[in-house]
């Protein structure tokens, strides 16, 4: 299994700090949210963010509308994925 860190997003609309993210990636991958929901779910690749040293694990939440993905670090959901800055394309 992949372990993968998620160092940048891209959201639609980008000015939007609270939901949207279309793609998430890291030094040399890029993958769209539905690509990184479906690795978390079929067991092939884990993610996580790294902030100030700490680790937030990335799982898939059932959304009211669609699946999404959100950290989870020390027993608390977080939004990390949202602080990380704009994927270069």
């Amino acid at each position: 299994m992949a372990d993968m860190q998620i160092q940048c997003i891209n959201k639609d609309p980008r000015q939007n700090t609270h939901e949207g993210i279309t793609h998430v990636g890291g030094p040399g991958w890029r993958l769209t949210r539905q690509q990184a929901i479906d690795a978390i779910n079929n067991g092939s690749t884990t993610f996580y963010t790294l902030v100030a040293g700490r680790r937030a694990e990335v799982a898939v939440v059932q959304g009211t509308h669609a699946p999404y993905l959100r950290t989870h670090a020390d027993g608390t959901w977080t939004d990390n994925l949202l602080a990380l800055p704009e994927c270069r394309v």
